[in-house]
Order: C-alpha cells, then structure tokens, then sequence
C-alpha cells in the first residue's frame, strides 16, 4: 500500500499544481494602497473575485503620483499573462502605452476611477467627477450667499478625474454663480504639506478669502489643516473624498461638507467587468460608481453610515 501511495504521490501534486494553474488571477492596480479609498476598492473587487472565480493580485505606487512606477507594475502583470487587469491610472496619457499593450496581448483592461486616453479598454467606471464638481461648486455658492472670493487646491495636471472636478466646479462657477471668482487652482501634487502651504498662500494674498475647494483626500487635508491653524473660521471650506481626519474636521466645523464617492462600487464593478468578459459576457461600456454631497447632520445617517464605513475585513482578512 505505502509503494502505491508513494507511486501516485508525484501525479496527486501534479494535479494539484494544475488545479493551481487554472485558478486566474487578475491585476488590480490602483493610484496608491495606504488610503482607506483604495482599501475600499480592493475589497470591492475580491467581492467581484469570489463571485467570478478569479485571485486578485493587488499592487499599487507607493505615492498616487509615480506614473513609471504603476507603468511598471502593469508590464510585470503583462508579462505574467493575468487574465484581466483593473487600472487606475495616474496619467491619462502616460498609461496609455501600457493599457495598449495588455489588449494586444489579449488581456482585457477595465479602467475604474479616473479615464485614460485610449478605446482598447472593455469598461470605464468612476464618479462622475464633473458633476461632482458642480455639485461642490453649488454648495459653495449657497454657504457663501452667490459671491466671494474662492481658491482651488487640486491634486496633479494629467490625472483625468481631478481635472474634470476641477472643471466641473470652475465651469459651474462661471456658469451659475457669478459672484464667485475663482482666485486660483493650484496643484499639490498628493502632498499635504504642500496643500497646506498653498491654501495658506491663498489666505495671505487675499484676506477677504471666503471659501476653499479641494478636490482629493490629500487637498482636503491639507487645506483643513491651514484653515485650523490660522483659525479661519470664516473660510468655508467644501472637501472631496473622506478619511477618518477629515470627517472628524466635519464634525468639527473646519470643513464645511465633503462629496463622497462610492470606492467599493467601484472596485467592484471593475472586478465584475472583468469577470463578465472573461465569462464570454459584454460588460457596459461605462458606469457611474455614484457621489454625495453629504453636510455635519448627515453622518449619523444609516445610508452614509454605510457608504462611510463598509465592511471590508470580511473581503481583506
């Protein structure tokens, strides 16, 4: 008995190791990994992962700015043949290469977050990140009675959804609310030392400045932090994307409202994108992951509560 066993031992690993083989594995690349938004995402996807039978291999920058370093990682996927690659790229253009690559090669790629500029992609799925602009841009005008003078702490030049945030508010702003003037966009590049630094330039260069919108995590921070140390209670400030500081800062009463996006919906839909197409399905061409503007008195709310704070343990343990 025990020569028998010992004569299948090497064909039970080798079906084993086949077994291992045929599980696929699909890329997953965000624009970081340290902020709760991209935790957020990843949980998505690995719902999406165990519902279409697919690994997710997770892997990110160290800072959202490094475009080569996330080319990097796309290429290593690439020349590993996943089955599918999920991206948020951090430059529209400067990906584009390497997103061509991966169809080429017969890897679907399902774009989420921010757009990119190439068709060779199976989905799209973001916030719609000019309307949520417009919707910053309109609670602006309502805190600050239709005029004043108001600065914009942005995040990169190339980063595709930033950018239509920013042009969302500004275009709104024009638009609807003339008494607005826009005194500045500025970039701070994922820093927040940096975001700091500008809205407190912004609060020196016009004393009667009445409001700030930031447009990522890192802006928000930054320009909270400034609004607090130099106690500037008058300023309002409209946030975008939420962290453990900056909606204490809500509560608080630094940051007057802050437009929430929907991350786990995000990572999921583009997981599912790619399950669907490896499943011989037609994905949607795009899909709006959902914002919300959402003010102090809506945190306490059951819906936000959720939206505000998933269950992602039960997909990251």
């Amino acid at each position: 008995m025990l020569r028998v066993t010992r004569a299948l031992l090497p064909l039970l690993l080798l079906a084993q190791a086949c077994r291992h083989a045929e599980t696929r594995v699909v890329g997953v690349v965000p624009k970081g990994a340290n902020h709760i938004f991209w935790q957020t995402v990843h949980a998505g996807a690995v719902k999406a992962g165990r519902e279409y039978g697919f690994e997710v291999e997770w892997n990110a920058p160290a800072l959202e700015i490094d475009s080569s370093r996330q080319i990097e990682i796309v290429e290593s996927m690439i020349n590993k043949r996943v089955a599918g690659i999920a991206l948020a790229p951090v430059d529209k253009r400067a990906l584009v290469a390497a997103v061509e690559r991966a169809a080429a090669a017969g890897i679907p790629v399902a774009i989420f977050d921010s757009a990119i500029d190439t068709k060779r992609i199976i989905s799209y799925v973001a916030t719609d990140n000019l309307e949520g602009g417009r919707m910053a841009a309109r609670r602006m005008g309502i805190i600050l009675g239709g005029k004043g003078k108001v600065g914009v702490v942005g995040f990169m030049p190339g980063s595709a959804a930033t950018m239509e945030r920013e042009q969302g508010f500004v275009d709104e702003a024009k638009r609807s609310l003339p008494g607005i003037q826009i005194v500045g966009v500025q970039f701070a590049m994922a820093d927040r030392a940096k975001a700091m630094a500008i809205t407190e330039n912004f609060l020196t260069a016009h004393p009667d400045l009445a409001g700030v919108f930031a447009d990522n995590e890192s802006s928000s921070s930054g320009a909270s932090q400034a609004l607090k140390s130099r106690n500037a209670r008058g300023v309002k400030l409209v946030a975008f994307d939420a962290s453990e500081q900056l909606l204490d800062d809500l509560r608080g009463g630094t940051i007057d409202s802050i437009v929430v996006q929907n991350p786990f919906k995000m990572g999921y839909e583009s997981g599912k994108a790619i399950g669907m197409k490896l499943a011989g399905q037609t994905p949607p061409e795009t899909l709006d992951s959902g914002a919300v503007l959402i003010v102090r008195d809506d945190l306490d709310k059951p819906d936000i509560k959720e939206l505000l704070f998933p269950d992602i343990g039960r997909y990251l343990k």
